[in-house]
């Protein structure tokens, strides 16, 4: 999965470097060494030394040839990182295996890979860690050398204890991989969703800067131009009417004409050749954002509901724009024939409401509306929209979350018998209206504008 500026998305990056890893293994290379040693020299307990640090050699010779090989800074693909935990959880069964099994203390950091690759990795790749966790537990509990002890003192477990270790340890990796990775997914999807947010606003931004390099460039060359066609008329009253010169001159008056109609056009690539980040009433807001959805065989409607003066004024911005012309898009594209834009304002509130005459939400989803990749709309990779964010369920989440930024609160309904979509949006006004006017409260009434 890509964004349409061909950027990969935060899940589909190699979340791990080999270096992580590589140091959570010289960590655990360590620690097993400095237990090993202790037990058998500290305390005195007899255990298999030379299969002990066998398997803690081949963790360190595992470490030495993905360094040499891969390099620190490697980030490994998904399997490649599963495997290698896997490993990690393998050699750690086999230490625990020689070292007595599910009685030994240290049989709870079976749990430890389980929960890396919970935090880390694709929802396939810890399952198949844990489940490798549990057959581990189950065979620990059954076949494993004795616990290293005092051989003039013996130690004996009961058979029900050691079965209460193995429940817990099984109970460990279902909550640890369950929990973690709800919960890694949910951060994941975040990210996502923002780094599409992102994007989209990137190059909202780059379409608004390029609007007012061709502004100022118009502006710019407007001076010579006339200047110019004036030198050019002057030369027309000049020369020799049917000359070839006075066709030249003919040829430069008409080309000039020509520039001066494309400088025009660039003049008004803007906001209607205006500021793209000038304050702008709220009913002319509306209607420049709705512009490019027009002519698309969908009627947009606007009504205005006057209860408190004139229009409220905005700043227009990035977020503001995308984020009111990705509803009115959406309301376009699930419309039959109608959308209705109504805006409404008294000295507390502004309101915008967005109707259209669709089928309306999914009701299963009306209460989830606004989170990332939530959508309903069927998604043609293959389609002239295989980029577009709604079709990977960001595009109610993107306007949602710019929306809000602004300081509006969002509502999705179905009304009517028909069950058509309404989006409410609210604003306190004192928040994000433009300038210190007051206005004096009238009676109500409903205009189209």
């Amino acid at each position: 999965m890509t964004q349409a500026d061909g950027l990969p998305l935060p899940s589909t990056w190699r979340p791990l470097r080999l270096q992580t890893l590589v140091l959570l293994r010289w960590l655990a290379v360590g620690g097993q060494t400095i237990g090993v040693l202790f037990v058998a020299f500290g305390l005195g307990f007899p255990l298999p030394l030379l299969q002990c640090f066998a398997l803690i050699a081949l963790s360190a010779g595992v470490n030495l040839w993905l360094v040499l090989r891969l390099g620190n800074s490697h980030r490994p693909t998904s399997r490649s990182a599963a495997s290698q935990v896997a490993f990690d959880l393998c050699q750690l069964g086999g230490l625990l295996a020689l070292t007595g099994g599910l009685q030994n203390p240290f049989s709870l950091l079976l749990l430890a890979p389980v929960s890396v690759s919970a935090t880390t990795l694709p929802q396939r790749a810890t399952i198949f860690i844990a489940l490798l966790a549990a057959v581990i537990a189950s065979a620990l509990s059954v076949w494993h050398l004795p616990l290293p002890w005092d051989p003039v003192e013996r130690i004996v477990f009961n058979r029900i204890y050691v079965i209460g270790i193995w429940v817990s340890i099984i109970c460990g990796v279902v909550f640890i991989s369950a929990y973690t990775m709800r919960v890694a997914h949910d951060a994941r999807q975040i990210a996502d969703a923002l780094a599409a947010t992102e994007l989209a606003l990137s190059r909202r931004e780059r379409l608004s800067a390029l609007d007012g390099l061709a502004a100022a460039a118009a502006h710019e060359l407007g001076t010579p131009l006339s200047t110019i066609a004036l030198a050019a008329k002057e030369m027309r009253a000049e020369v020799q009417p049917g000359s070839d010169l006075a066709e030249d001159v003919e040829l430069i008056i008409a080309q000039s004409a020509r520039c001066r109609a494309i400088l025009a056009k660039l003049r008004n690539l803007g906001s209607d050749g205006g500021d793209p980040f000038a304050a702008v009433p709220l009913t002319d807001l509306l209607a420049e954002v709705a512009r490019p959805h027009e002519g698309h065989g969908k009627a947009i409607l606007f009504y205005s509901e006057k209860s408190a003066g004139p229009p409220p004024v905005f700043q227009r911005g990035v977020g503001l724009l995308y984020g009111l012309g990705n509803l009115i898009e959406n309301a376009s594209d699930f419309a039959r024939s109608t959308v209705r834009v109504e805006s409404a304002w008294d000295l507390e509130a502004i309101s915008v409401t967005i109707t259209d005459d669709g089928p309306g939400f999914a009701p299963e989803l009306i209460a989830r509306l606004g989170e990332p990749y939530l959508t309903s709309r069927p998604r043609d990779p293959h389609g002239p929209d295989a980029n577009k964010p709604g079709g990977l369920g960001l595009g109610v989440f993107i306007a949602k979350t710019l929306l809000e930024r602004t300081g509006a609160r969002l509502a999705f309904e179905n009304i009517g018998p028909e069950g058509h979509a309404r989006v409410r949006i609210v604003w306190p006004r004192d928040a994000v209206e433009v300038g210190e006017g007051t206005v004096k409260l009238r009676g109500r009434k409903n205009t189209p504008t």
